[in-house]
């Protein structure tokens, strides 16, 4: 299929004296030899796209790739790790946590906005896809409790915390990372996902991570060289099975019941009991 003229006009702006070949949703290539990546939908995903569109100048911003990609290696899989954790990682937002337009985790709508705090806003995100699945009409017990942790997993593991909000990639799973195929430099990229500043401490962007895999051990390890562990430091695992827990919410809204749906569950009972004990100890 060759390029539409929509396309072409775009790339021209860029490169005005050349000419290009390739697909839609693949490389096209400028007579020039860069290389671009096209992306078309339909008029429905509009949103979506200026989302994405936007997520992708914010990372740029904070640590700019645009590569042909391989899969990622152990050594670039270091590399990224130190990379996120003293570039991505360190450029902070002016405007608060969250962001300015609506983006997609997947083919879920985040509304997004700015809020005062990280509380606040992982909060509103929790709450978004409980609304989702409450007007689903089957997920009562999932809801019931999913609120339960807004009210009481969520002030007392995030509402102390003292964080700056800064660049996050909401999606880093082992489908958004490679590594460049001329140098093997690490790189990040994007999809549909949700991109938004959040906090300092990152720890939102290693949960998928270690639910999907594709990382080997020594990232997270040496991604704490680098960034170490937010205080307090005892309760970073607690912290990490509540971010688990969005990315098990959303996997429900997007695939139904089941498997997530249980995973979910479980976070919620682990988080609700660990509240629960500590209270207890600390009475």
């Amino acid at each position: 299929m060759s390029l539409p003229s929509a396309i072409l006009n775009e790339l021209a702006k860029v490169e005005p004296a050349a000419t290009f070949s390739g697909r839609l949703g693949g490389r096209v290539k400028s007579s020039n030899e860069n290389l671009y990546f096209v992306k078309s939908g339909s008029s429905d995903e509009a949103e979506q796209y200026t989302g994405e569109t936007d997520s992708l100048k914010a990372i740029n911003t904070g640590a700019p790739e645009y590569k042909d990609i391989g899969h990622l290696t152990e050594k670039g899989a270091s590399k990224l790790a130190k990379r996120l954790a003293i570039e991505l990682h360190t450029y902070r937002s002016r405007d608060g946590f969250g962001f300015k337009v609506p983006t997609y985790c997947g083919a879920t709508r985040m509304k997004n906005g700015w809020y005062d705090s990280w509380e606040q806003c992982y909060s509103e995100m929790i709450g978004d896809l409980l609304v989702i699945l409450e007007k689903r009409g089957r997920y009562q017990e999932l809801c019931t409790k999913g609120q339960s942790i807004r009210k009481e997993v969520i002030p007392k593991l995030l509402g102390p915390l003292r964080v700056e909000p800064v660049l996050l990639h909401g999606d880093l799973w082992s489908g958004n990372v490679g590594v460049d195929s001329a140098t093997g430099e690490p790189v990040i990229l994007t999809r549909r996902h949700s991109l938004g500043t959040t906090k300092r401490i990152t720890e939102p962007s290693l949960a998928i991570a270690r639910i999907f895999g594709g990382f080997p051990p020594s990232f997270f390890g040496e991604y704490h060289k680098h960034l170490p562990k937010a205080k307090p430091e005892s309760q970073y695992e607690l912290r990490g099975h509540l971010y688990e827990l969005f990315h098990y919410l959303n996997h429900t809204v997007l695939f139904g019941g089941g498997g997530y749906e249980s995973s979910a569950l479980r976070k919620m009972d682990l988080l609700m009991n660990a509240m629960q004990n500590h209270e207890r100890e600390s009475a």
